[in-house]
């Protein structure tokens, strides 16, 4: 018998989400009898995606299913099969899926919100959860699908040190465009210009940082891709080029907030400007994986993308791991391997 460790959401964070929100659990496990459609699976690898904090909140403030009080928390993993009663998988196999913060799990992949997704041989578990994880498939469907970048376009990102946002930086330089960046302090724009290939990175912390904005974009904003929202967000609405496109990713300067985030304070600039703004989710585009990760495996070949991330060891730092990604303090992808 072996024992199964959790991590529970012990109380809805009140603002800023700390480690005192979550409550460590235990308790021994058993293998169960699985039904048809079952696959049981022990979690190996965990991504720290500012996207959980989300589903923290109360039921009528989660756009896609709160965690209830006591409940494991759940995001996205690396994880391998031990049991299957499901076609497509079987025992030694690795997938990635939205899985909860425990040791040993039966998922029912037919009935998942988000896809799970078997691991290729060719694949490396920790590029399943970097390089090739939804966070990168997210930069891609949200700048090619949603964005529709052409050559000689001013790309503006915010988050642009993130997981999402390094993605959409280098995939819009590979497209042809002028790529600006949006990020926290000197060390992650030097990143940015130095490594990521950035035309230019801004801090937004800085308090010339519209003035900075509109000097980086003379003939405006063709394409917005938003993972932060708030006065950044203004910002660049406020320098949106005619028939521009806003692509509606995440509100990260939301997420630690009780209240909801806020649009654009001025919606007749979208009217006169031709506008558009489109939120997405990359499960939309879950038919289409298969040649996305072709198109980054290419580009990682060829040397035209980096993959940085930031690992942690230990179950028992998730929280802090967490927590680090809403106080800046991770470097690319965050992830926990168990």
């Amino acid at each position: 018998m072996s024992i199964n460790r959790s991590w529970l959401l012990a109380r809805r964070p009140e603002g800023a989400v700390q480690t005192n929100d979550f409550a460590y659990h235990e308790e021994a496990f058993e293998a169960p009898r699985l039904d048809e459609g079952e696959i049981l699976v022990r979690t190996r690898i965990i991504s720290c995606a500012p996207t959980i904090r989300n589903w923290l909140n109360s039921p009528e403030r989660s756009y896609r299913g709160a965690i209830g009080i006591g409940e494991p928390i759940r995001g996205m993993a690396a994880v391998e099969v031990l049991a299957s009663r499901h076609a497509r998988f079987e025992a030694g196999q690795w997938a990635t899926a939205v899985a909860p913060w425990q040791d040993y799990a039966v998922l029912r992949p037919d009935a998942a919100v988000v896809p799970v997704t078997p691991i290729e041989a060719w694949m490396d578990p920790v590029d399943a959860m970097t390089l090739y994880s939804p966070n990168s498939l997210t930069a891609y469907f949200g700048l090619f699908s949603v964005g529709e970048p052409k050559p000689g376009m001013t790309v503006l990102v915010s988050g642009a040190a993130g997981s999402v946002g390094a993605m959409v930086c280098q995939m819009a330089r590979i497209a042809g465009c002028r790529v600006i960046g949006v990020a926290g302090g000197p060390e992650k724009c030097r990143w940015l210009e130095e490594e990521v290939g950035a035309d230019i990175a801004i801090d937004y912390r800085s308090t010339d940082f519209s003035a900075a904005l509109k000097d980086a974009t003379p003939a405006g904003v063709n394409i917005f891709f938003d993972n932060v929202g708030g006065d950044v967000m203004q910002a660049a609405i406020d320098r949106m080029a005619p028939h521009g496109r806003v692509v509606l990713c995440g509100q990260l300067s939301a997420y630690d907030s009780n209240s909801p985030a806020a649009g654009p304070r001025d919606m007749m600039k979208l009217v006169y400007g031709r506008i558009r703004m489109q939120g997405f989710v990359v499960g939309d585009y879950a038919d289409e994986y298969a040649s996305a990760i072709a198109a980054i495996r290419q580009w990682k070949a060829e040397g035209h993308l980096r993959n940085r991330y930031d690992m942690r060891d230990g179950f028992h730092h998730i929280p802090d791991a967490f927590v680090d990604i809403f106080q800046g303090q991770n470097a690319g992808t965050l992830i926990v391997r168990i």
